[in-house]
């Protein structure tokens, strides 16, 4: 897990992006991909913090408190074509169903059932996902997937922006303002 600030540092934030996946199992990793590729062109403003969470899990609940905000990225298994995106939120966010979209969402589900049971769960959560075609040893996202990870940038910019934060790149433009819809 490595986060925009500073690593191994529970930061109290406002407003948590947050990217599943196993970079060891191709385009499971898409929501760390996505999350590398924030790191490495945008700094966030305070109360902003981007996170990779890898397979975390529970080890990833310390990281919830004081957010009000919940912004999760990751591979869905929604049943539509490679690489279609989705998004969900609120009680959409399968938190307490048995359906599992995404190959951590039991991790995930246990960590927002325990974020329920301590207090802890945010305000507003949203799921971005984006449709494995391949989930299997290798390190490289399939074209379909590959092909997703700029726009799923942008969605998450224009999650931020609904949310009034600005983010800037290192060379001084704005992260793109991407709709939330799929």
């Amino acid at each position: 897990m490595t986060a925009s600030k500073k690593p191994g540092f529970f930061l109290q934030t406002a407003i948590l992006v947050l990217g599943l996946g196993n970079i060891l199992l191709r385009d499971e990793g898409v929501g760390v991909r996505v999350i590398e590729r924030l790191q490495e062109k945008y700094e966030f403003p305070e109360g902003v913090q981007v996170l990779d969470g890898g397979t975390g899990g529970l080890a990833l609940s310390p990281y919830l408190e004081g957010v009000k905000r919940l912004l999760v990225v990751d591979a869905v298994a929604a049943g539509k074509e490679p690489g279609s995106l989705t998004r969900l939120e609120g009680k959409d966010v399968p938190s307490f169903l048995g359906l599992k979209l995404s190959p951590h969402q039991e991790g995930l589900a246990d960590l927002l059932i325990t974020a329920h049971l301590t207090g802890l769960y945010p305000e507003e959560v949203v799921l971005w996902g984006v449709e494995p075609a391949v989930v299997d040893t290798g390190l490289e996202l399939s074209p379909p997937v590959a092909a997703r990870v700029d726009e799923l940038v942008e969605k998450v910019g224009g999650e931020l922006r609904r949310w009034e934060v600005e983010v800037r790149s290192f060379n001084g433009s704005y992260l793109p303002f991407g709709s939330h819809s799929a």
